[in-house]
C-alpha cells in the first residue's frame, strides 16, 4: 500500500516537470552560443587584419623595388598598401612605414623595408565603451624587398 502511494506522488512529480528539459537545454545553449559566435566573429576579424597587413607589406615592397624612379617608388607603395586594406575592408585605419638601408633608397641590391600596421576593433562594441576603454587590436607585419641587383641607378 505504502509503495503504491510512493509511485503515485512520483509519477505526479515526473509529470510535472515534463518538457522542462527541452526548455532549459535551449536557454542554456542560448548563453552560450552567444559568446561563441561573438569569439568567432572577433577572431575573424583580427585574421582579417593579420592577412590584410601582410598582403599590404608585401605588395608595397614590391612597388616600390620595381618603380622606375624614387619620386614616384613612395606613391606606388602608398597605392598598393591602400588597395591590400581595401580588399580586407580597412578602409582608413592602415599605415605603412617604409625605410631604406641607404640613400638612393633604389641602388641596385639595396634593401627597402617595408611596415604595414593596422589597428582592428572589436565587432559589435559600442562606440562610447571605445573612447573609455581601448578595444582594438594592433596588427603589424613587415617586408624586406631587395632591389634588383642589375638594376641602373635612377
Amino acid at each position: 500500500m505504502r509503495a503504491s502511494r510512493y509511485r503515485a506522488r512520483i509519477r505526479g512529480i515526473l509529470r510535472e516537470e515534463r518538457g522542462t528539459a527541452v526548455v532549459e537545454f535551449v536557454v542554456l545553449a542560448v548563453l552560450m552560443l552567444i559568446p561563441l559566435v561573438y569569439l568567432v566573429m572577433m577572431l575573424a576579424r583580427v585574421q582579417a587584419g593579420s592577412y590584410a597587413v601582410s598582403q599590404a607589406a608585401r605588395e608595397a615592397g614590391r612597388a616600390y623595388v620595381t618603380a622606375d624612379g624614387g619620386e614616384q617608388a613612395g606613391a606606388r607603395a602608398e597605392a598598393a598598401a591602400r588597395i591590400a586594406f581595401l580588399d580586407h575592408s580597412f578602409e582608413t585605419s592602415g599605415r605603412l612605414t617604409i625605410v631604406c638601408d641607404g640613400s638612393p633608397c633604389l641602388r641596385p641590391d639595396g634593401q627597402v623595408q617595408t611596415t604595414a600596421t593596422i589597428r582592428v576593433p572589436l565587432p559589435l562594441v559600442p562606440s562610447f565603451v571605445r573612447d573609455v576603454v581601448p578595444l582594438s587590436v594592433p596588427v603589424t607585419a613587415t617586408h624586406l624587398s631587395t632591389v634588383d641587383r642589375f638594376r641602373g641607378l635612377p
